[in-house]
């Protein structure tokens, strides 16, 4: 593939950021002089990435193949540009995201360091301080990118860059008012499609469905890549598949999948709203097509589930074995309630709560924790869990089904029997093996009592005294006269 020489966009000052889906790429602003070699002639692949960078949009993954492949050959020979070295660094971050590939992770950071060495970050290097603060978050290690994030927001309040990359370090830690409040800077300094994705990720964190699908749908019409359009139309279906609405969710996938043929994301989001319609066939296919595209430990999760679930034993097995064995970044919230479920319970409780002490405290990590203490027997200590990751706003089928089933199991049967039916009326698909649990769990809990239940009931009153009636007649009483009624005086 041809490159072409960008040494000076990478000379140019600042790298933007974009955040869409699970992805993050800086690139330099473009400077005058990228097209030297003719009048305005069509940008390059390594151009286009840059730009698509600047504009806060996703670049294709071509054009991000193009971008490192430029960047490697300018470094050969230009050794001490920090500049360059901060882009191939976050570069190598996004790829490594968008293609579940931890091993480009190392690579990044070697990258990053060495930018900071030509340039420390007490002489202003914050392009690759953004660097190390995507690629933190791209390996779970929150706290770290909340450090290097605040570190250039307090240097330059302004750069809208590290904005993003702060939300996601909130999120991972539980700071969600301190997300929120990074969204609220981040939409006065920035506009497009990926702060509209930012926006709606956190009205669906809150629980407003209505604006999540309203801000999604402004990120699909403001997209300005086709990468970038088919990441929002997969949280497009990401929404249509928590509201329970399987069909709507594959018409969003699709139209991913029609503009971006191996969309990761979206083809696990296919495979997952096929099985809810029955078409099982479909689903193993398309499990079988997104993990060869993009094989998160969530989706290796999914697909053994439903294979155990159509009694394909043997690939639910591979599936769990490959869970085991592989090692995972930032996989800890989807490798605690694979444990819980299909391994080792205790051992899950233990990986969790080690998690929850980093101040890894998201939503998630409660859940996660929560129901692995239930698997271990221990569901008085799993329900305070439990309702921190429901009491959030977030309105997941799943941490209410977990919620449902461990006030089950502390006899609370009032709100167990309330929030397995709500799991139901949430999204009656969420899990091919628990949604059928959820089911039984309704039924033998049965309808309510019609007696309330003694904590609601009113507290006893002492009785009023009763009226007493007036008392009757007395017979032998003296009445007064009666008296003949005047006559007419008679005509003379």
């Amino acid at each position: 593939m041809k490159t072409e020489n960008m040494s000076r966009t990478v000379l140019a000052a600042g790298v933007g950021a974009v955040l869409a889906a699970t992805a993050l790429l800086y690139a330099p602003d473009l400077a005058p002089g990228l097209f030297d070699d003719g009048p305005s002639p069509a940008p390059g692949a390594a151009a286009r990435a840059a730009m698509a960078a600047n504009a806060g949009a996703q670049a294709s993954l071509p054009d991000l193949a193009a971008l490192i492949g430029d960047r490697e050959k300018w470094l050969a020979e230009h050794p001490t540009d920090d500049a360059s070295w901060a882009v191939l660094g976050a570069a190598y971050t996004e790829r490594g995201a968008r293609l579940g590939d931890a091993t480009y992770y190392p690579r990044a950071e070697r990258a990053l360091r060495r930018s900071l060495e030509v340039r420390p970050a007490a002489r202003g290097n914050l392009d690759a301080q953004l660097g190390l603060a995507a690629l933190a978050n791209a390996r779970g290690d929150w706290r770290t990118a909340r450090t290097w994030g605040e570190a250039v927001r307090k240097e330059e309040p302004k750069r809208w860059a590290a904005y993003p990359l702060l939300i996601d370090a909130y999120n991972g830690l539980g700071e969600y008012k301190s997300a929120q409040k990074a969204l609220s800077t981040l939409e006065e300094l920035h506009t497009g499609g990926a702060v509209r994705a930012r926006a709606a990720q956190m009205y669906r964190n809150r629980g407003w469905r209505e604006d999540a699908s309203a801000a999604a749908s402004d990120a699909v019409a403001q997209a300005a890549t086709g990468a970038e359009k088919a990441a929002a139309l997969a949280r497009l279906g990401d929404l249509a598949w928590e509201r329970g609405e399987p069909e709507e969710a594959l018409a969003q996938y699709g139209a991913a999948l029609g503009l971006v043929r191996d969309h990761g994301p979206s083809l696990a989001g296919r495979a997952r709203a096929l099985a809810a319609l029955g078409r099982t066939d479909e689903a193993v296919d398309g499990y079988r097509a997104a993990l060869a595209r993009l094989p998160l430990p969530e989706y290796v999760l999914e697909a053994g589930e439903l294979y155990e679930s159509l009694g394909l034993d043997g690939d639910a097995q591979n599936e769990y074995e490959l869970l085991r064995t592989r090692t995972w970044v930032n996989a800890e919230a989807v490798l605690g309630l694979f444990e819980a479920d299909h391994g080792d319970a205790v051992a899950a409780v233990r990986r969790l709560k080690e998690e929850w002490a980093r101040g890894h405290r998201s939503v998630q990590v409660a859940d996660a924790l929560g129901w692995a203490l239930y698997r271990a027997g221990q569901p008085k200590e799993a329900l305070q869990y439990a309702k921190k990751a429901t009491d959030e706003g977030l309105r997941s089928a799943l941490f209410t089904y977990h919620r449902g089933e461990i006030e089950r199991a502390v006899g609370d049967l009032g709100p167990a029997r309330r929030h397995l039916a709500e799991a139901l009326r949430i999204n009656p698909y969420f899990s091919p093996l628990l949604a059928p649990e959820a089911r039984s769990a309704v039924a033998a809990l049965g309808d309510p009592p019609d007696e309330l239940p003694q904590e609601l009931r009113p507290e006893p009153t002492e009785p009023p005294e009763p009226i007493k009636p007036p008392p009757p007649p007395n017979p032998t009483a003296s009445a007064p006269p009666l008296q003949e009624p005047p006559t007419s005086p008679e005509p003379s």
